[in-house]
């Protein structure tokens, strides 16, 4: 029987077949979401440059759920090269394409060269489709799933205590950048005690915790908070007003979306058959139930949250078709050609995407201020700009809503920690006394619907009255009304050359 690798019937590379995908992750990145930030880059980015420009480490240049890892690598990027998005993106590819490689690995030491290339396939295109996320390649799942999958590689070569400490250090450093990983750690020592193998463990989680004491070490050294940390990053997300609160009603057709609205449902045939094959669950099995469990217990079901499910449906899926290819004497070529077909993201908005580069922008600014008002992720851009060049480097600047985008291209510091929308008992108590203590020179207020949906009532209300009592209207961009404080009167002026 012929095979993917046999050189009568056609030689595939798995390297090559690698650097197409990482070609395709760029394209899916930078074409098809924003030239400019998405909404996480944004708080990321924000945080980071506070933590390397201004010395404010997270938590207290700014609050987001997620590690200061993500902050750091943010921070970097802003150092090195700016305001940009296309660092962390490439940077993000260069991972995903790092694990990509280690499923490979995972397969062929499995199964053989075959199955490894069948792997490449069905994680490389599945990384790329919209329903998993695919643009957002700078997240945090980037590195964690990354690092689980080099994990999962030592452990399936480990033929000594050191293969399974640099499966626990890998682990370590995946939970580092998110707790979701936590599901995984649960894996490997489930099945080694079911081997009667109890050194094991105890070395795969010696090298854990000794990652997540030297991650825990540099964090105190920079001074993060670490009580801060868990609070910010863990138990204010499961609260009243938080990220995940939402009803029972919204989760289900989240989740039905999710499994049964998407590519998703490409891999359960093979799940199916590999049940068949196997008659019992193994520890590609478990690895995949306990992501499901993450992401439920999450509750979010959102698209970047599918992406670790990717690696254990792609190594088992590629088990199942190389059993098929090797047991039936399937056709190889007409499997290959069905499974590129079927996988490949069918999508076009790389396309629109180039036809944006050719468009030509107005570099006047636009008023938009008149019913019905547009928000326009372009436009945040244009906000930010505008007000970076319309107020001093160490004014404060606070942006009301989810105006993360806004507040990092403006390159100005938010009076609080809660530059953006959050909306829990705790986020409120602070914002409402950072805003009275620590009043701004600038407050820009959204006039579209989403803010009034999205954002909370009593925290419009705190905002329309600290406007009221001690700002003026200076003017309205965007569908943003921007108010100055009533003593930056002649600042203004002297900002923008005119004489006070």
């Amino acid at each position: 029987m012929q095979t993917l690798t046999d050189n009568k019937a056609f030689k595939i590379k798995p390297l090559h077949l690698i650097f197409i995908f990482v070609i395709l992750q760029f394209v899916i990145a930078f074409l098809t979401s924003s030239f400019g930030f998405s909404f996480d880059e944004s708080m990321w980015h924000y945080i980071g440059r506070n933590w390397f420009r201004h010395d404010l480490v997270p938590y207290t240049g700014g609050v987001d759920n997620k590690s200061p890892l993500i902050y750091m690598i943010y921070g970097f990027s802003d150092l090195l090269f700016g305001v940009n998005p296309w660092f962390t993106r490439l940077l993000g590819i260069v991972f995903q394409s790092i694990g990509l490689y280690y499923v490979y690995r995972i397969t062929k030491h499995i199964a053989g060269e075959q199955a490894g290339i069948i792997a490449i396939l069905l994680y490389g295109f599945s990384l790329l489709w919209k329903s998993t996320g695919g643009k957002m390649v700078s997240l945090t799942q980037a590195y964690e799933i990354t690092f689980l999958v080099i994990s999962f590689y030592y452990y399936s070569i480990a033929q000594n205590k050191k293969h399974f400490f640099i499966s626990g250090l890998m682990a370590g450093l995946a939970l580092g950048f998110r707790f979701s990983a936590g599901f995984y750690l649960l894996v490997i020592p489930f099945v080694l005690v079911q081997r009667k193998s109890f050194t094991s463990p105890l070395v795969f989680f010696a090298g854990v915790f000794s990652m997540l004491a030297l991650l825990f070490t540099i964090f105190f050294f920079m001074g993060i908070n670490i009580n801060e940390f868990f609070i910010y990053s863990f138990s204010d997300n499961f609260v009243s007003g938080s990220i995940t609160d939402h009803s029972f009603a919204w989760k289900l057709e989240q989740f039905s979306n999710a499994f049964f609205y998407s590519e998703l449902i490409l891999f359960y045939p093979f799940i199916i058959a590999y049940l068949l094959i196997k008659r019992k669950p193994d520890i590609f099995i478990l690895w995949l139930i306990t992501s499901f469990i993450g992401i439920v217990i999450i509750g979010m079901f959102a698209r970047t949250h599918l992406k670790e499910l990717l690696p254990p449906f792609s190594i088992i899926s590629a088990l199942a078709v190389n059993y098929l290819l090797t047991t039936y004497k399937v056709p190889v070529r007409a499997v290959l050609i069905i499974l590129v077909f079927s996988f490949f993201p069918k999508t076009f908005e790389p396309l629109f995407g180039l036809k944006k580069l050719f468009i030509s922008k107005n570099s006047k600014p636009i008023s938009i201020c008149t019913q019905p008002y547009l928000e326009n992720e372009d436009f945040k851009m244009e906000m930010g700009l505008w007000i970076k060049a319309n107020t001093l480097f160490n004014d404060k600047v606070f942006v009301a809503g989810n105006g993360a985008q806004i507040q990092v291209y403006s390159e100005r510091v938010s009076p609080s920690i809660y530059f953006n929308a959050t909306q829990t008992q705790l986020a409120k108590k602070r914002l409402f006394l950072d805003l009275s203590s620590n009043k701004p020179v600038m407050v820009v207020v959204p006039l579209f619907p989403k803010y009034a949906n999205l954002v909370d009532d009593d925290i419009r209300l705190f905002i329309g009255e600290l406007v009221k009592n001690n700002y003026y209207l200076d003017t309205c961009l965007y569908s943003y009304n921007i108010y100055r404080h009533n003593k930056t009167i002649n600042a203004s002026a002297m900002v923008r050359g005119s004489p006070p």
